[in-house]
């Protein structure tokens, strides 16, 4: 049994930083009872396209909105680290600094589907569990590659308490508010400019809109 709480832990490039990521790691902050969760920005994602923003300004955004949320941190460790920001590096560190706490890699049902075309995927097991936030319109039974469904019979659990009690290598589905909002569309609104930027205020903090008015990010039309 390990003694410290968990550390829930949620990836992605935060370009920009909107409610769908902030209310999901709030969401499940709070379901779990976990005293942080820890948003790591991706410095060169290895599964899509280089972000927009600078890093710099992902960091300086990402501040800005966890002041709503003071539940969430920030982590740049992938930002800082050389190379390809793979999710595998990032727990191997965290497990180095501090092998107490049960490491919660959040992620999302159709990013889950991808998982065995990640760096090194099969050991993610050993170094954290996953928490799924369940998606509408994803079956995940139904959805999981051939590849994942042996781990996937294996390790599901239902009772949340086997994330405190164990070290790495569960996986728990987490029924989250759906929460349909997309960087790209937000970029692409932004890039039109006008009435489009007022659609999409209510998509995220005004601090960071204002943010990406003052530095002129996205002004360069992107549906990608």
């Amino acid at each position: 049994m390990v003694d410290a709480a968990p550390l829930g832990l949620l990836g992605g490039t935060f370009d920009p930083v909107h409610y769908g990521h902030l209310r999901l790691a709030d969401d499940v902050r709070t379901a779990l009872a976990l005293p942080e969760v820890r948003l790591i920005p991706a410095g060169d994602p290895p599964h899509r396209s280089a972000p927009h923003a600078s890093a710099s300004d992902r960091l300086a955004m990402l501040e800005l909105a966890r002041m709503e949320f003071p539940g969430l941190t920030i982590d740049p460790r992938e930002i800082h680290r050389r190379g390809k920001s793979y999710t595998v590096l990032t727990l191997e560190e965290l497990r180095d600094e501090d092998s107490r706490r049960p490491p919660l890699w959040i992620i999302g049902a159709d990013s889950l589907i991808g998982l065995p075309h990640w760096h090194r995927w099969r050991e993610l097991f050993n170094l954290a569990h996953l928490v799924v936030a369940e998606r509408p319109g994803i079956l995940l039974d139904q959805a999981l590659p051939a590849a994942l469904v042996p781990e996937w019979n294996a390790r599901l659990i239902s009772d949340p308490a086997l994330l405190r009690e164990q070290p790495f290598g569960a996986i728990y589905r987490q029924r989250v508010t759906p929460q349909p909002i997309s960087a790209s569309a937000i970029r692409a609104a932004i890039a039109r400019g006008g009435d489009s930027v007022a659609a999409v205020r209510s998509l995220l903090p005004d601090s960071v809109l204002a943010y990406i008015g003052r530095h002129g990010l996205y002004r360069v039309h992107s549906t990608t």
